[in-house]
């Protein structure tokens, strides 16, 4: 862990990515891809670790967070140590700091001063954050990220729980990522910050990616990682304003970023134009398999990990939504990844039903691979972004009905998961054609005119028709073999949505408009 004294240790400050290419290439932190991608890897954390994430536990802050396994409390004191012992540590190796702002809104950007110990990742917070032209207009409290990728913390000195650790310090305006290398800690760490700090400006913070038409109707889409947010938003048709993290305030949605990091597993071409092109010179890859000889990335290989991630600009893709903010959403598409093939391709949400699925935060995941009875998990995150919320669910929810109440906005589910089946039982994927055509069905206005039905027991409201989509997708009842096992495995779900809802404590018109499990009792309004 220790560097030559004898050498002085250079800081590089706000070096252009072209350099920060050329210093991770010297250092020997990656190597550069045949598309002129720069190709890093991240050892054995190839993704976030929840549980080595902590908030400094302080009179000024402590009871506003909801403290959980995501916001686990850490010490001041142990925090002001463990700060003193990395930036020691830092200052006797070359770093690199830059001068950033989280947020493209120019009332409500976060000023901040990212240092890193290695070249790629202070490249990766340049491309994900925003270079400003100047920084810190408005003479804002500026925030300091430390970054020590190669610094092993000590759980027994440190009080951490593993060698690697994310901690928020709220009244210092401090955050400290230490022992880890994947970069999507860096970018949800502060995403954090900027949930706990956006909603006292009235602004509600939401994990999702956002487009535009040629008009600026604008189009949210919300979904745990996974869903389909980036590839769904980056469509030709329509433009980018951002791929993960935005912002909704009263007459502007904004984007916290200034950049995409998108999975990146079988990525292709053909299927994904867009963020394919956009991996080129002044992009990142992570992780992915690299042909020593030629150079070309394998995004079909899973080897290193199945979260294989390229980082890229917004700038590398041709259709960008070109305003610094964006008016409020016309329309807000909640992305649910359904493996237990339950769910319509798409449903219309009353302002109730959307408020029940925003704090629901449907999704599923496969089991880890060894599970013999190859059980799909189903996952609620509130919100959708339930790791990232320093604060009660219920606020973002509060935030999320009264920015509906304000703005005449229509909210839909889709499902990018499977039909007919679940998935390894029959279950057929829901392609991204299919999805696609939903979706200009919805911006449209094809499916408002659309005769519906009710699908019970999940209380969704679906339509019977859509040009080109066959019949049985629309409802799933037709698509499974049997009717029967479809209201089986359905019930068994909406038992689950019911379950799990039982935590909040929401009007009663939100809960009657969410699935009806057996335990269901309607409540009166």
């Amino acid at each position: 862990m220790s560097a030559p004294t004898d050498i002085l240790a250079i800081e590089h400050e706000n070096l252009l990515p072209a350099a920060l290419i050329e210093r991770a290439l010297l250092d020997k932190e990656g190597q550069l891809t045949s598309c002129g991608a720069l190709a890093v890897e991240t050892g054995k954390r190839t993704e976030r670790y929840p549980l080595d994430r902590f908030i400094v536990n302080e009179p000024s802050t402590s009871d506003t967070i909801d403290w959980s396994l995501f916001s686990q409390p850490f010490s001041s004191h142990q925090f002001d140590e463990l700060w003193s012992r990395v930036s020691n540590y830092l200052a006797e190796r070359d770093t690199y700091s830059s001068e950033l702002h989280v947020g493209q809104d120019l009332e409500h950007y976060l000023p901040m001063l990212l240092k890193t110990e290695t070249a790629w990742h202070n490249m990766a917070g340049q491309t994900l954050f925003i270079r400003p032209e100047r920084f810190n207009p408005k003479s804002k409290e500026v925030w300091s990220i430390l970054h020590a990728a190669n610094f092993d913390c000590d759980s027994q000195r440190d009080g951490t729980h593993s060698e690697g650790v994310v901690i928020i310090n709220f009244a210092r305006r401090k955050v400290l990522l230490a022992g880890v290398h994947y970069a999507g800690e860096i970018k949800k760490a502060i995403f954090v910050v900027q949930n706990f700090l956006l909603p006292e400006k009235d602004v509600l913070p939401l994990h999702c990616a956002a487009n535009a038409d040629a008009e600026g109707a604008v189009c949210l889409f919300l979904g745990a990682s996974g869903a389909g947010k980036t590839t769904l938003s980056a469509d030709p048709e329509r433009l980018l304003i951002g791929d993960d993290e935005h912002g909704w305030g009263e007459g502007t949605v904004f984007n916290l970023e200034a950049g995409c990091y998108a999975k990146c597993l079988n990525l292709s071409e053909s299927s994904h134009p867009e963020i394919f092109q956009a991996i080129r010179f002044g992009a990142l890859i992570e992780n992915v398999v690299i042909d020593p000889e030629t150079r070309l990335a394998d995004y079909s290989d899973a080897r290193l990990t199945d979260n294989s991630r390229a980082c890229y600009p917004l700038s590398h893709i041709d259709q960008i939504f070109c305003p610094i903010t964006a008016s409020e959403p016309k329309t807000i598409i909640f992305l649910c990844r359904d493996l237990n093939g339950v769910l319509p391709a798409v449903a219309r949400l009353s302002r109730e039903a959307a408020a029940y699925h925003f704090l629901a935060g449907y999704s599923t995941h496969n089991h880890p691979e060894g599970n013999a009875d190859g059980k799909i998990e189903t996952v609620f995150s509130a919100c959708f972004s339930a790791p990232f919320l320093p604060r009660p669910a219920t606020l973002y929810a509060d935030l999320f009905m009264q920015r509906l109440d304000e703005h005449d906005t229509q909210v839909y589910l889709v499902n990018t998961g499977c039909y007919g089946g679940s998935a390894g039982n029959g279950g057929q994927p829901i392609s991204l054609a299919l999805t696609r055509r939903i979706l200009d069905a919805i911006h449209s206005g094809e499916i408002l005119a659309a005769e519906t039905n009710a699908l019970q027991p999940l209380n969704l409201t679906i339509p019977t028709r859509l040009e080109g989509i066959d019949t049985a997708l629309l409802d799933p009842r037709l698509a499974w073999p049997d009717a029967s096992i479809y209201e089986q495995a359905a019930g068994a779900i909406a038992e689950q949505f019911v379950v799990n809802f039982q935590q909040y404590s929401v009007d009663n018109r939100i809960i009657n408009a969410g699935p009806l499990g057996q335990t269901t009792l309607l409540r009166a309004p």
